[in-house]
C-alpha cells in the first residue's frame, strides 16, 4: 500500500518516529517536517540517510502539495492552510493512530477527557493484566502504537490515552469508549471551546451496536455524548447509583450486571474525591468485559498513581509537599485543592494558553484551609486578578520566573507545620520549563534538597 508513495511526516516526536519506522519498512519515500532545528530532533532508530528533511522555523515554505500522504503528529493542527490545501489536490491525511485504527487485529479501549485519561487508562491496564489478559498500554504513556502491531492477536486488548488533537479527524472509534469530564483546554491548538468538544465527540460516533460506551453521569458535556453512538450505554459516578459503576456514601459498586460492593473508597491509595471518577470509569471497563469484581478491585486499590498527578514527594520540614505538575488548567488544580483538608501552600501559574481563572479565584477563595499562594510565571498577572475578584484573602506571593529552590523555599516560609505544599500549577509550563514533566522534577529535586 504504501511501497514507493511519497509521504510527509510532521512532526518527529514519538509518534513521528513510530511512523517513520513503520513506513520505511514498507518502501515508502518519506519527507520528515518539523519546525525544530535537525540538531534538536531525536534520531533514535531510525535511517537518517533513508529520509528527506525539512527542518526549522520556515518548514513548511516548500508546500505540501507533491504528497500521497500526509501524516501529522498530534501537536500539528489538522486545518493548517497547507495541510488544507495538500488535501485539496488528493493528498490523504491521516496520523499514527489512524493508521493503527485500520491495522490493530485486537480490541481498542480507547479513553478521553480533559483530566484524567493516564490515571484511567493505567488503571484499566492494571485491571486487564490481573485478569490475565493479552493486554497493552500504548500512546501517550505507553509504548508506541504501530511498533506494537506484531504482537498483536484478535485476543488483545489495547488500551490507549486518545486527546482532542488525536481526534479531531479520526473516522474509527474505539471498541470500549471511554469519556470522562470534558472543560475548557487547549484552546491555543482548537479554534474555540466547540470544536474541542466536537473533536472529543468522535470517540463514540463510529461505535457500532457491538461496542460499548462508558460515560460520565456527573457532567453534562460527556453525558451528553450518550445519544451520540449506537453503543451500547454504560455510566460512572462518583456520588450516585447508576448504571456501570459508581461511588456512594464511601463505598465504590460495580453494576453493569448485577449489583456488586467492590469496596470501600478509603482502601483506594490514589487521593482526592476526583479520583473516584477514574476508579469507577475504570471498574466499569472491567465489569463490561466480564473481569471478576474481586479482581477489578484488587487492581484498583494496589495502584499507586502516576508521576506528576497528586504524587506524594515527600515531608520536609514538619511539611508535606505534593507534585501536581500534570494540572496544565484549573479544573485540574481545583480537584487537587479540594483533595486537602490540612493548611495548604499552592504553586500556580506558567505559560499562557487562553485560559479563564475565575472559577480557581472563587474556589481558592471559598477554601478555608488555604493560606497563601505562589504565583509563578507568565499567567501570574491573570491568576491573580481571578483571586482578587473573588475577594481572596490570604497571604499573595508573585515570584515571577524564579528558580525553583527559591520557589520552594519561599513556599516553605508560609506554610505552618503539619501544612502541605502542593505544586499544581493550572498553566502549561513552557515559559520557564521544557514540559510539566520538567516543571515536576525540578520541584521534587528542590523538595530532595531540603
Amino acid at each position: 500500500m504504501y511501497q514507493d508513495k511519497k509521504i510527509a511526516i510532521l512532526g518527529l516526536g514519538m509518534e513521528g518516529r513510530d511512523l517513520v519506522q513503520f513506513l520505511l519498512a514498507k518502501g515508502a519515500k518519506i519527507t520528515v517536517f518539523d519546525k525544530k532545528p535537525e540538531a534538536e530532533l531525536d534520531f533514535s532508530g531510525i535511517d537518517k540517510e533513508r529520509i528527506t528533511l525539512s527542518t526549522g522555523e520556515r518548514y513548511l515554505d516548500s508546500g505540501l502539495t507533491d504528497f500521497d500522504y500526509v501524516f501529522r503528529s498530534p501537536g500539528v493542527y489538522r486545518y493548517i492552510p497547507e495541510i488544507v490545501e495538500a488535501e485539496g489536490r488528493g493528498a490523504t491525511i491521516s496520523s499514527a493512530i489512524t493508521l493503527f485504527f485500520e491495522l490493530c487485529p485486537g480490541k481498542i479501549i480507547g479513553v478521553t477527557g480533559t483530566k484524567g485519561k493516564g490515571t484511567t487508562s493505567s488503571l484499566i491496564y492494571e485491571i486487564l493484566k490481573n485478569a490475565g489478559k493479552d493486554a497493552y498500554l500504548a500512546g501517550n504513556i505507553g509504548v508506541p502504537y504501530l511498533e506494537l502491531l506484531p504482537k498483536l492477536t484478535a485476543e488483545s486488548l489495547v488500551v490507549l490515552e486518545i486527546s482532542s488533537f488525536q481526534l479531531i479527524d479520526m473516522e474509527s472509534s474505539p471498541h470500549i469508549a471511554v469519556v470522562l469530564n470534558i472543560t475548557q483546554d487547549h484552546l491555543d491548538w482548537h479554534k474555540d471551546l466547540d470544536e474541542y468538544i466536537a473533536a472529543k465527540k468522535n470517540i463514540v460516533k463510529h461505535q457500532t451496536d457491538t461496542d460499548f460506551a462508558i460515560i460520565s453521569a456527573d457532567y453534562e458535556i460527556p453525558e451528553s455524548f450518550s445519544s451520540l453512538t449506537k453503543a451500547k450505554v454504560f455510566f460512572f459516578s462518583r456520588n450516585k447509583k447508576v448504571k456501570g459503576a459508581y461511588s456512594l456514601d464511601g463505598n465504590i459498586y460495580l453494576s453493569t450486571d448485577k449489583e456488586v460492593l467492590l469496596g470501600e473508597a478509603q482502601e483506594l491509595l490514589l487521593r482526592g474525591e476526583h479520583n473516584l471518577e477514574n476508579v469507577t470509569a475504570a471498574a466499569a471497563v472491567g465489569g463490561v468485559l466480564g473481569t471478576p469484581p474481586q479482581t477489578i478491585w484488587k487492581a484498583v486499590i494496589s495502584f499507586k498513581g502516576l508521576e506528576h498527578r497528586l504524587e506524594l514527594v515527600g515531608r520536609a520540614k514538619g511539611i508535606t509537599f505534593y507534585n501536581d505538575s500534570f494540572a496544565t488548567g484549573p479544573q485540574p488544580t481545583i480537584a487537587a485543592i479540594k483533595s486537602f483538608n490540612e493548611p495548604l501552600t499552592v504553586i500556580l501559574g506558567g505559560s499562557e494558553k487562553g485560559l479563564d481563572y475565575a472559577d480557581l479565584g472563587e474556589e481558592i477563595s471559598k477554601a478555608k484551609n488555604i493560606v497563601s499562594i505562589i504565583l509563578i510565571g507568565q499567567v501570574a498577572p491573570k491568576i491573580k486578578v481571578a483571586l482578587q475578584a473573588a475577594r481572596y484573602k490570604g497571604k499573595l506571593v508573585d515570584m515571577g520566573k524564579a528558580s525553583m529552590d527559591k520557589i520552594v523555599g519561599e513556599a516553605i516560609l508560609n506554610t505552618p507545620q503539619g501544612g502541605v505544599i502542593l505544586l499544581s500549577p493550572a498553566a502549561a509550563s513552557f515559559d520557564m520549563f521544557k514540559n510539566y514533566k520538567d516543571r515536576g522534577k525540578k520541584f521534587k529535586s528542590a523538595v530532595g534538597a531540603l
